[in-house]
């Protein structure tokens, strides 16, 4: 029975994605759906910064559009023969990148890491635009091919795309559930205590800001397959601001919390965009309600009642770490 509600989650996550393709509601409603799941794999990425290492990061559309980005253009440089190669080419560029960028930004604490990730977002957002003839500027690169395996009908990408997202997500669990993953938790809780064990917080929380990076550039990556598309907006601000609602709509302190966060966020900008413009101003009212009534999201109400059980397990391996 233990092992059954462990792996609930689990259960759910496969019933609910890959029943979506057993009842085939049409493409529309595949491509929304493919959408979400690619949403999920980035918005647990960032939680792994976020509700795991308690670290907020303003600028984790950055490695969401590099990955966005070497995927794309690699395509458009060479063909499309190679997409899975590239889709991991552009993860490894994020992690790259988010390497040189946490060196500076995870000496600075709260607020200020905060914004200097956002500066360093903005300050790509903004190259996006003026490189033109290397990035297409405002417009973007279009007209993205995916390989011939891939074509045929938004069904097969989504397929391909559950699998990826599948395996990585599967990964970042793994990683959760690891004395690795109680060591960023118990970051999140008392920096000092960890220090008094023997152990390198700043070491720690950059392998965490790198393992979220590569992962976000998976999902963007993937994105880019999917709308054969990529634009200068998946670099700007908003892009993360959707990572943090996603996350603490869901429920930061859970893991499939964010991938409820990202089905929830993104079937409200479909149902609410039907039937007006002002679509976010809405979505703003309903996200304001489900953070009132719901302050440690949808799937943090069950957390609350075993969260003192599962603090004590964490200490206690944190404990064996130092060892």
């Amino acid at each position: 029975m233990k092992i059954i509600k462990h792996y609930l989650p689990w259960i759910i996550y496969f019933v609910f994605f890959v029943g979506i393709v057993v009842v085939n509601p049409g493409a529309h409603y595949i491509h929304l759906v493919a959408r979400v799941i690619i949403f999920s794999l980035y918005a647990v990425a960032f939680n792994l910064l976020y509700g795991t290492t308690g670290l907020v990061s303003f600028g984790h559309a950055l490695f969401y559009g590099i990955g966005a980005y070497v995927t794309g253009m690699l395509v458009k440089a060479t063909g499309p023969e190679y997409f899975l190669v590239y889709i991991l080419l552009g993860a490894v560029g994020a992690a790259f990148v988010s390497f040189f960028i946490g060196l500076l930004t995870l000496r600075l604490t709260g607020i200020y890491f905060t914004m200097l990730t956002l500066a360093f977002a903005q300050l790509v957002w903004g190259l996006t635009f003026k490189l033109y003839n290397f990035t297409g500027g405002d417009d973007g690169i279009q007209a993205i091919s995916k390989p011939a395996l891939l074509t045929g009908g938004v069904t097969k990408y989504y397929l391909f795309s559950f699998l990826v997202v599948t395996v990585c997500i599967y990964v970042l669990w793994r990683i959760r559930m690891s004395p690795f993953g109680s060591v960023l938790n118990s970051i999140r809780q008392n920096p000092q205590r960890i220090t008094f064990l023997g152990l390198n917080v700043y070491k720690n929380q950059l392998k965490a800001y790198i393992v979220s990076a590569f992962f976000a550039g998976v999902a963007g990556g993937l994105y880019a397959g999917l709308d054969g598309s990529i634009h200068p907006d998946m670099l700007h601000w908003p892009t993360s601001g959707n990572a943090i609602l996603m996350a603490t709509i869901g429920g930061m302190g859970t893991f499939f919390g964010p991938v409820v966060g990202a089905g929830i966020l993104t079937g409200l900008e479909e149902i609410v965009g039907k039937y007006t413009e002002y679509w976010s101003f809405y979505i703003g009212i309903v996200v304001l309600f489900v953070v009132l009534l719901f302050p440690n999201g949808v799937l943090g109400i069950k957390k609350i009642g075993n969260s003192k059980n599962i603090e004590e397990k964490e200490k206690e391996v944190v404990c064996n770490s130092g060892n």
